[in-house]
């Protein structure tokens, strides 16, 4: 097949698409296929007009990317691409949205606190004010963004104040968190619907406090353990927490659903509908856990694309 790799973008996450489409590139050439690379951005609409690829990898990371605008510019061109569709992707991107969903699913979510930035807000009364709903520490996270970017745990109202400022700078809106402790899991999905199946449960243990940006793109920031280490009930609360997730918020292809396990409860963290592809990343761990190349790996869901768009 033709393939076109989008990658790069203009997100936060840049540096990770860049990675993530690179290698992606070089397993779908070694499975045969004929690759370009696109970084993708509006001085490049026209490349994409010109030339109509077979399918379209869509291995950008982030707003105007994983966020369903570029999804929908794929259904306007008609061309068949891997990953979620618009609306899940859309929907996933925005962490109170996919929370709101997954609550009214019995999926366990983290207490919160939302807020939009705006000049009237006082910080250091947001900082009090979730301190004494939510408890210490608080995780502080933007809204519409992955890869930990803007993230901070804060101990007290002093760092809850400088990680909600932030968190401001990445996006308008940001999440005040309770933190729950415990064992870190990501759940690999595969599939699409009732069909859509557990590919792999993976523990993180990071060599930072937290799984940070460090500890995810940077070789020996983490590591992965297949299967977490998990008794079989709790391991299948996990899995069946995550294909909720997956099927609630209108997944398809594969996707990344991240859990902490505290005391024996799982609580679902996010959704990713385009996780990393790097060579640290985590759904490709779960693929050769399985038994199945990277390469074979991504050969199937662009197989699975071409074929979808297929009529009839």
């Amino acid at each position: 097949m033709n393939i076109l790799v989008l990658y790069g973008g203009q997100s936060a996450e840049r540096e990770v698409s860049l990675m993530s489409g690179r290698e992606v590139a070089s397993a779908l050439r070694e499975s045969g296929h004929e690759v370009r690379l696109l970084d993708f951005g509006r001085d490049t609409l026209p490349t994409l007009f010109l030339d109509a690829p077979d399918v379209v990898f869509i291995a950008l990371h982030g707003r105007l990317g994983e966020d369903g605008t570029v999804q929908g510019l794929m259904e306007l061109l008609g061309y068949p691409y891997v990953g979620s569709g618009v609306m899940a992707s859309a929907l996933a991107i925005d962490k109170r949205m996919t929370k709101r969903i997954l609550s009214k699913e019995g999926v366990p979510v983290p207490r919160e606190l939302f807020a939009t930035r705006s000049a009237s807000q006082d910080h250091a009364q947001l900082a009090q004010t979730a301190g004494e709903q939510l408890g210490w520490p608080l995780i502080i996270k933007p809204n519409r963004e992955g890869s930990t970017i803007g993230l901070t745990l804060a101990r007290n109202a002093q760092e809850a104040q400088e990680g909600i400022a932030e968190a401001f700078v990445h996006d308008p809106e940001i999440l005040v968190e309770q933190y729950v402790p415990g064992m870190e899991v990501t759940v690999a999905v595969v599939g699409e619907g009732d069909t859509s199946r557990v590919l792999g449960v993976i523990e993180i243990i990071p060599s930072a406090e937290l799984y940070d940006y460090e500890s995810k793109y940077t070789a020996g920031g983490s590591q992965h353990i297949i299967p977490a280490r998990l008794g079989p009930q709790v391991l299948g609360q996990v899995e069946a927490f995550a294909l909720l997730a997956y099927r609630a918020v209108g997944c398809r292809d594969y996707a990344r659903v991240d859990i902490m396990v505290h005391d024996g409860q799982p609580f679902v963290l996010e959704v990713n509908t385009s996780p990393g592809m790097t060579s640290t990343s985590l759904v490709p761990d779960a693929a050769r856990a399985s038994g199945i190349s990277f390469a074979d790996f991504l050969d199937g869901l662009a197989r699975s694309a071409r074929q979808r768009a297929k009529p009839g």
